[in-house]
């Protein structure tokens, strides 16, 4: 795992635990814009990260977790070298166990504004729960805090409980931490099903974490064979 950490001058540097555990770490959820607009690895070991719109959220992340006394913070778009095949398919295997691990995290709603009067509504409406990744974002931490397109807060998991059930349909139980093997699998993937990714592989790949199943990635492969792929899985180690 690589975690990052904001140095004295304002530079951001990369730090790797791989094969030992990470110290404390808050980690963000969001969705993603364009992609030439995320900040990635390569930006950020060659300190261009403020050239992009993302690095907004690269900031944010860094500022929250210092107010929560964190030191280090994940974000995926620049923790993890997307170049390497092997890597990838590691931490889209581990993600949900780094999310569930985080003392922190920190859902980031570019698209709702806290206006006191309609706020709510904007929430409801949020992109952010119409994406697969989100799903496990969403169930696997401790606990969410919410936070506006200005960067305020706008309520955690547990104050949200009803909104967030009655958007997602997700049960109130499984929002307070039940553990998500109590729920059946037609449950979990009803959960999933009307939620969306920019590459249809990760429709399937993004559930691995509900299921606590691991395969390899083939990207190309479809989302029909990805979905049969995990459906084997989920019946080989059902959990």
């Amino acid at each position: 795992m690589r975690l990052l950490q904001r140095e004295t001058d304002g530079k951001y540097k990369l730090v790797e635990f791989f094969g030992k555990r990470p110290p404390p770490y808050a980690i963000l959820s969001h969705t993603w814009g364009a992609d030439d607009e995320e900040v990635t690895l390569w930006d950020i070991l060659n300190d261009v990260v403020k050239k992009k719109s993302g690095y907004k959220k690269i900031r944010f992340c860094a500022e929250q977790a210092k107010k929560d006394q964190l030191e280090f913070f994940w974000v995926d778009s620049c923790c993890i070298d997307k170049s390497s095949s092997a890597e990838l398919t590691e931490a889209i295997n581990s993600m949900f166990d780094w999310y569930h691990k985080a003392d922190k995290c920190y859902a980031y709603l570019s698209d709702v504004s806290k206006h006191p009067w309609i706020w709510k509504q904007k929430f409801k409406k949020s992109r952010w729960f119409t994406r697969s990744w989100t799903l496990q974002e969403l169930l696997a931490p401790a606990s969410v805090d919410f936070f506006s397109k200005e960067w305020k807060p706008l309520g955690n998991r547990n104050v949200l409980q009803k909104e967030i059930r009655n958007i997602t349909g997700i049960p109130v139980q499984a929002l307070q931490g039940t553990p998500l093997s109590m729920f059946t699998i037609k449950e979990r993937m009803l959960w999933a099903e009307k939620r969306r990714a920019k590459r249809e592989e990760d429709e399937a790949y993004s559930l691995l974490g509900l299921f606590d199943v691991h395969i390899p990635l083939i990207y190309g492969e479809g989302r029909e064979n990805a979905f049969a792929r995990l459906r084997k899985e989920i019946e080989q180690y059902p959990g």
